[in-house]
This record gives structure tokens, sequence and C-alpha cells, in this order.
């Protein structure tokens, strides 16, 4: 009961600091209206751009991968979703290289507040909120052109994978980033499976190889984001044939890639020596 408290304690701390040093920097962001309304807009206007590619692609084809373009949609729309919220939350973790090099990261480690907690509200910007906007238009498209037989199951998994799918994305960034611990300035590593892994999770799973999609589901479980719900939302064959019980897994999934990010967090602080200066 007593680690239960401590544990409770801990995170409603963390998350308040990332809230205090989030709003600082909105405050900064403030004195920028006009500023951050256009970054905004060309933010969605950016990313319908890359939407549009997917729908030129389906002016020459019915299907893609046996998948029609409001499904194909919908997949966009919850990955790119996930990825922006994401990236939105703890996305300046990807700084963290930087920081060791600069030796400001010891700054933050003699700060009464979490480490990570700062290192992940650094530079908060809401200009970021053009990705998961228009991603969420497109996922409204996507659920009003599909013909879907809803039930209290397919219901509940779609908010339910926005928000695992976006816990995981999360974990991704901060493990990916204490790579930086041992690496330097090896964040395209960690890009390659948060901006790369959600392109991919733009495309139904039966457009790749079933090795890559093996290594989804149970390596980095991006598949876990939209892919297995997906199947189940819309009453789609699974590739591998595998248990219907992993297209209701995501919390699991979540839950696990948090733990593993905290600890890799943790093994990097604990590696960590500073700069000497």
């Amino acid at each position: 009961m007593v680690l239960r408290e401590g544990l409770a304690a801990r995170t409603s701390w963390a998350v308040r600091s990332w809230w205090l040093c989030a709003r600082m920097w909105m405050r900064a962001m403030a004195s920028y209206r006009a500023s951050f309304v256009l970054s905004t807009i060309t933010g969605v206007v950016a990313q319908t751009l890359d939407f549009l590619v997917v729908v030129i692609m389906f002016q020459h084809t019915d299907t893609l991968g046996g998948w029609r373009l409001p499904e194909i949609a919908f997949l966009y729309g919850t990955a790119t979703f996930c990825l922006g919220v994401a990236n939105l939350l703890v996305g300046s973790a990807d700084a963290l290289g930087q920081r060791i090099v600069t030796g400001t990261l010891d700054g933050m480690l003699v700060r009464p507040a979490p480490a990570l907690s700062q290192l992940c509200a650094e530079r908060f910007s809401l200009r970021r909120l053009g990705r998961p906007l228009q991603a969420a238009a497109v996922l409204v498209w996507s659920l009003t052109a599909l013909d879907v037989h809803w039930t209290w199951d397919r219901v509940l998994l779609v908010p339910g994978m926005l928000v695992c799918g976006s816990v995981i994305f999360g974990a991704i960034f901060v493990g990916g980033a204490t790579v930086q611990f041992w690496w330097g300035e090896s964040k395209e590593i960690q890009n390659s499976f948060t901006y790369g892994g959600a392109t991919l999770l733009h495309y139904p799973p039966t457009v790749f190889a079933k090795e890559l999609v093996a290594g989804v589901v149970f390596g980095v479980p991006l598949a876990f984001v939209n892919w297995l719900p997906s199947l189940r939302v819309l009453d789609r064959p699974d590739p591998l044939g595998l248990p219907s019980a992993l297209q209701y897994a995501s919390p699991v999934a979540a839950a696990l890639c948090v733990a593993a990010a905290g600890l890799a967090w943790r093994a990097g602080l604990r590696a960590y020596r500073g700069t000497g200066s």
C-alpha cells in the first residue's frame, strides 16, 4: 500500500512538473499569436498534402492490398493522430542528445522536478496541434464513409486505440531518446520508429511482408497502435492468423511500452556521468 501511494505521488508530481514547464512555454508563445496561428495553419496544410498522396493513388485503383480508401483513411487518421498527440506531449525528448553534449542536462538534474518531465515539456509548442487536428478530420470523414456494423466492443476500440496508440508512441519517443545517453546524437534511430512507424501504419498490413508485420507485433509493438484493433473494427482477416484476443491487447502493449521506457530512462540516468565541466 505504501509503495502504491509513493508511486502515485511521484507520478502526480511528474505530471504537475510537466504541466508547469509546458505552461511557461505556452505563456512565452502567447506573445506571438499571429505566428502561432500561421504555424498551425501551415502544419494542417502540410499534413493535408500528405494525405492527398493517398487520395491520388486511389484515382488509379479501387483498393490497396484489398482495402478501400475509407479504410486506409481510418488507418491514416488513427496513426497520425496518435503520433501527433505523442509528439505534442513528449516529442521534445529527442533533444536529449544536444543537452548531453552541451552539458545543460546537468541543470535539469539538480532542479526540484523530474528531469524527464522537464525534458518532455521543453519548448512545448501548441503549433504541433496541426498534425492531430488534421488527422482527426480525416478520421471523422473515414468513420462517416465506412460501412461498419457497430457493436459495443468496436465502439470502445476506436477511442481506446487513440489513447493507447498515443501512449505507445510517447513511450517510443522517450525510449528512443534514452539511446542518446550512450550513442550521442542518434535521434534518427528514434525517428525511424516514430515518424517512420506512423508512415508504415498508414497502409494496411496486407501490403507488407509477413515478417515485417510480425516484427511490429512481437518486436516494437507498433501494430497495437491501429493495425490489430482495426482488424476487429473493420472486420478484416488477420494476415498472420493471430489469436483474436490480441486485437484487444493495446492497453497491455501500452503498459509494457511505458514500463520499458521507464526502465531505459533509469538505466540511462545511472550511466550518465555528466560533461565534467
